[in-house]
């Protein structure tokens, strides 16, 4: 087992245990934390991150059933689902609420102004209007961003650099989220530079996405791009696709590369959820989240799944192999 596993199976066991820890801390008033993830109840990158979430909140003195409450609620990608859950938190009426991703930020301040929000995990925050300057963000919200929207660029410029017969880029990404749009729009922008010609798909559901594959990879010269807005529900069948129409693929998370993705370039997710919990932490003490910088990512990671590679006939250049911070052979 590798020591990543470990770490999360470690995880896993903590989080199944602090429900026990009911009453460890009678005295204290209990605070109630609401999260809102933009991944579905069963995916098990999403349980990673609320693992490590959770773990943050421990190392920062709170118990589970002792001297705080947690009520969850798993948005699967869907705006409407998302407006729904955003109403039903707020109604348990919470002290601070953290958020997974742009579409949950969106949900929550269209619910409230007033609740403070942590997130993790969103693309510029200035641009989809969620704070008003990383600095000093005002209102209700703060938290960590994934990066700015120029950096999807560097997911086409990793494909060109893996496979330079490529001339057609397929972009799979949520249109109903902000950040899917601003993606695209960057990609867009990259791609004239570098002699390709992109097309978004829209991953509103499988047979969907599975059409628009099929199709786009019926001529030759493809690629695919999938973004994270586009990887939070449908992100095992996306794989599957890549590899069924043996298309090379680049990811913005590391899990998608550990199920079987061939490449990825992008933060330590899983890392943005535990700092996100130091967060909540300073606004349950009674900092306000207007006053609390948002935080940018301190390091990017670039997986390669050689396996994939071989599967795919790529040979992985040399100057790519160097810049990994890890291969998964």
């Amino acid at each position: 087992m590798s020591s990543r596993r470990e770490f999360i199976t470690l995880l896993g066991g903590a989080a199944a245990a602090w429900p026990l820890a009911a009453g460890a801390q009678q005295g204290a008033r209990m605070r109630r934390v609401g999260v809102l993830m933009n991944r579905a109840a069963d995916d098990p990158e999403g349980q990673t991150r609320l693992a490590a979430f959770l773990q943050g909140l421990q190392e920062a003195g709170w118990t589970v059933g002792g001297n705080a409450r947690i009520d969850v609620r798993w948005g699967a990608g869907d705006a409407g689902r998302h407006r729904t859950f955003a109403r039903e938190l707020i109604a348990l009426a919470p002290d601070v609420i953290l958020a997974g991703g742009s579409l949950a930020v969106a949900a929550l301040q269209q619910a409230t102004r007033t609740l403070s929000i942590v997130f993790a995990t969103v693309s510029d925050p200035v641009g989809a209007g969620f704070v008003d300057s990383l600095a000093r963000p005002g209102g209700n919200t703060t938290g960590f961003m994934n990066f700015e929207y120029n950096l999807s660029g560097k997911w086409l410029e990793l494909l060109k650099q893996i496979a330079p017969g490529v001339k057609r880029v397929a972009v799979l990404r949520n249109a109903a989220n902000a950040a899917g749009i601003g993606q695209f729009a960057a990609i867009q922008g990259a791609a004239s530079s570098l002699g390709l010609e992109v097309s978004p798909v829209n991953v509103r559901d499988a047979n969907e996405i599975e059409r628009a594959v099929a199709a786009f990879a019926g001529s030759v010269n493809g690629g695919l791009v999938a973004t994270p807005s586009g990887m939070t529900v449908h992100h095992d069948l996306i794989i599957a696709l890549a590899a069924r129409h043996k298309l090379p693929a680049v990811y913005g998370t590391r899990s998608s590369v550990a199920a079987g993705g061939l490449i990825s370039y992008g933060p330590d997710f899983t890392d943005q959820f535990r700092r996100a919990a130091t967060y909540v932490d300073r606004i349950l003490k009674g900092e306000k989240a207007a006053d609390m910088p948002v935080q940018a990512p301190t390091k990017y990671e670039l997986v390669i799944n050689l396996k994939t590679a071989k599967a795919l006939g790529i040979e992985m250049p040399a100057s790519v192999l160097a810049r990994a911070d890890e291969v998964i052979e």
